[in-house]
């Protein structure tokens, strides 16, 4: 927003798309709409059909500010819990993942190199020397 400050003129309007696009929070787009204010810019939201030119404007957008930030934390709120419910019931979150180290460490004393391994076993080629640097063995000849 920086450069948009610096950049705008008096009487400019800058167009947003929603009221949520403006600012990360009720207190930075709050900020942001004084600064722009204080330029004498204004700022219209596309999606509600509401400015900030006006006292009402101004009024509307401090209320719907407010609103979508509680929105916001009702929504990771809920996540959170979902996330929760989840692990309770035994859910995990991630790639499950499981590399046989015995088949690569036998493809590499076989004289396989990484890519090959990588392409064999289904896995990046930076598991590869993880797991070959766990083990402390030496590094793979370039395929």
């Amino acid at each position: 927003m920086g450069g948009l400050i610096a950049r705008v003129k008096d009487g400019d309007v800058i167009l947003v798309t929603r009221l949520d696009r403006l600012g990360k929070d009720t207190i930075d787009m709050i900020n942001l709409i004084n600064k722009f204010n204080a330029l004498n810019v204004g700022i219209r939201f596309l999606e509600n059909s509401i400015s900030t030119e006006g006292a009402t404007g101004k009024m509307v957008i401090t209320i719907l500010a407010a609103v979508a930030e509680a929105e916001k934390s009702r929504l990771v709120e809920r996540t959170s819990e979902g996330r929760v419910e989840a692990r309770f019931k035994g859910i995990t979150f991630g790639r499950k993942r499981f590399i046989n180290r015995d088949i690569l460490l036998g493809l590499k004393l076989s004289g396989h190199g990484a890519t090959t391994i990588a392409r064999e076993m289904n896995i990046s080629r930076a598991a590869i020397y993880k797991i070959l640097k766990e083990e402390n063995v030496t590094p793979l000849r370039k395929d």
